[in-house]
């Protein structure tokens, strides 16, 4: 069993740091793309294809059009799984 008493090896506590409104990328201008959806009433999937927007301008060679997405999303009612991978059809 492990041991449920954990002690903290470092000399500084450090505090969990919650907030209703995050969004976690690798550049700060998508990140704030993606806050500022939620400010303006944008639900999570909004602000995701907002950042992603913006991480196809700021890291090109990362993310782009035409890419593949995954998801797990909470509808309020159940959990949805996307799995947009894949080739686009021809017609599109």
């Amino acid at each position: 069993m492990p041991d449920l008493d954990y002690h903290n090896p470092y000399s500084s506590a450090r505090s969990p740091v919650m907030g209703r409104n995050l969004v976690a990328c690798s550049q700060p201008l998508a990140a704030q793309a993606g806050v500022e959806m939620l400010r303006r009433g944008g639900n999570a999937v909004d602000a995701a294809v907002a950042a992603a927007m913006v991480l196809t301008v700021v890291e090109p060679t990362g993310c782009g059009i035409g890419s593949d997405a995954f998801a797990i999303i909470w509808d309020g009612e159940k959990v949805q799984g996307l799995n947009a991978s894949g080739r686009a059809p021809r017609g599109w």
